[in-house]
């Protein structure tokens, strides 16, 4: 009785509609009630002719269900015909079992806030370029060059440490624009700066190391040392950067350092000379994480580049880590890391050892949009635009807002506004989703309960006749 129940299933209308192949349904019923217990081991099966004629099916159909799960373990076969394979499958149990609890994640996980909604194109989402200026025509190029010059090589893992063309471009271009001083082989490609950002949490620290982040931070940099199982201390930004005093250098000295000197996210100030010199001298057997991001544009000295860490000391225990995201496109997900000479060897087998390398074909594109000198193009035409937007911006928040203060702005491509306690952020970026505009809490961003009320903006996706009609949908 159970079979015929089971089989009677093969004549359904819903799975009919569905399209769904004969074989593949007599497949799909016994296999779900032999894991289901409706079909005890041992249960005897019709011979295929037999099953065939019965229910309306080609016996060739038959066949195939019966060799399929013969060949995965669910059906025997001896001289009396098939049967349900004699392995222990559970009967199912009659009431529907409780979802598994929230601590099957382990420690670490449970510890991860959750991450932000996925609204990169509506307006004010911060840390997104103009998607619709990119130059598309002259990527598609030098990629249809790539793919027609595909072998072999290129479909198979990518090079250790990235493609070599990839990496020269990104050597040199780092010297022309942020005084990274380094050579090609100092660069190792990574798939977007998480992986980069988590090859030195596991590469360079052990579970349970300091490592020291910056408050407000950048909360991806903050999970990915939450899941290496880092112990993270928050220091204080002011408008001169991560500010840590003596007593903090004494009383937890750090393994790591993650700091985003030539534009702090999310507050916008840059580290000053000083302080980079003094964490340059302090670090002693740490190291510093230079994340660059969002400073690929530089409003405040265009033209001159921000110089980096790194530069300062090329040999320091510096680890320089940027993407192209901001300047190219996000879904391109292509990073890099440059490392210290004397750590090339070292660290490019760690790297191979923990990553396998992809994209080639977007790497030699990439490499070949550098040399051609259309990104430095690209990022010259977007400039000017995107310091209209930012002016823009600016006098449209003080004629809303009032005196609410202005943050940020000698880089990247968002503002931070201050708002008073009785404008709660969370609360207008809610009703601001309502409206179809994208910002982002200030409070969400501090790892401790008494942030900072405010609002980041990025102007990117904002083109500049649009933002006085959007800054009203954000006013309360």
């Amino acid at each position: 009785m159970p079979l015929e129940l089971v089989l009677r299933a093969l004549h359904d209308p819903a799975a009919d509609r569905q399209r769904e192949p004969r074989q593949a349904r007599l497949c799909r019923l016994l296999k779900e009630a032999i894991l289901s217990g409706r079909l005890a081991p041992g249960t005897r099966l019709p011979g295929s002719r037999r099953l065939a004629e019965d229910y309306a099916m080609a016996r060739n159909g038959v066949l195939f269900a019966y060799q399929q799960l013969l060949a995965e373990g669910f059906l025997e076969a001896d001289r009396g015909g098939t049967r349900v394979g004699r392995l222990p499958f559970r009967r199912a149990a009659a009431e529907p079992s409780a979802p598994p609890p929230v601590s099957f994640l382990a420690q670490r996980a449970r510890r991860l806030p959750a991450a932000a909604r996925d609204e990169s194109f509506l307006p004010f989402a911060p840390g997104v370029p103009d998607l619709n200026a990119f130059p598309w025509r002259a990527w598609a190029k030098v990629l249809q060059r790539a793919w027609s010059e595909v072998s072999a090589r290129q479909v198979a893992y990518a090079e250790p440490g990235g493609e070599p063309e990839l990496r020269r471009a990104v050597a040199a271009f780092l010297a022309a624009r942020r005084g990274v001083a380094c050579t090609p082989e100092q660069v190792f490609v990574v798939p977007g700066g998480q992986t980069a950002l988590d090859a030195c949490a596991r590469l360079l620290a052990d579970a349970g190391d300091t490592v020291w982040l910056e408050e407000p931070g950048y909360a991806p940099a903050r999970n990915v040392m939450l899941a290496a199982g880092l112990r993270t201390v928050h220091v204080p930004v002011d408008e001169d950067g991560m500010a840590p005093g003596a007593a903090l250098w004494r009383a937890s000295p750090p393994r790591l350092v993650y700091v985003t000197p030539s534009h702090q996210y999310p507050l916008g100030s840059v580290l000053s000379l000083e302080r980079r010199l003094d964490l340059l001298n302090r670090i002693g057997g740490g190291w510093l994480i230079e994340d660059d991001y969002d400073s690929d544009f530089n409003h405040a000295r265009p033209g001159a580049p921000l110089p980096a860490i790194q530069g300062l000391r090329p040999d320091a225990p510096v680890i320089y880590v940027g993407t192209f995201s901001k300047l190219l496109y996000p879904g391109l997900r292509i990073a890099y890391l440059v490392v210290p000479r004397w750590a090339v060897r070292e660290i490019g087998e760690a790297l191979r050892a923990l990553h396998r390398g992809g994209q080639a074909m977007e790497q030699r594109a990439l490499a070949r949009f550098i040399d051609g000198g259309q990104l430095t193009r690209h990022v010259r035409r977007m400039a000017p635009i995107y310091r209209e937007r930012q002016a823009v911006l600016r006098t449209e928040l003080r004629a809303r807002f009032g005196g609410c203060e202005i943050l940020g702005g000698q880089a990247g491509l968002h503002l931070v506004l201050r708002l008073p306690a009785s404008l709660p952020d969370t609360a207008l970026v809610e009703a601001a989703l309502r409206r179809g505009v994208v910002a982002r809490a200030l409070s969400t961003y501090y790892a401790g309960p008494d942030g900072g009320n405010g609002l980041l903006l990025g102007y990117g996706m904002a083109a500049a006749e649009r933002i006085p009609e959007l800054v009203g949908r954000l006013a309360p």
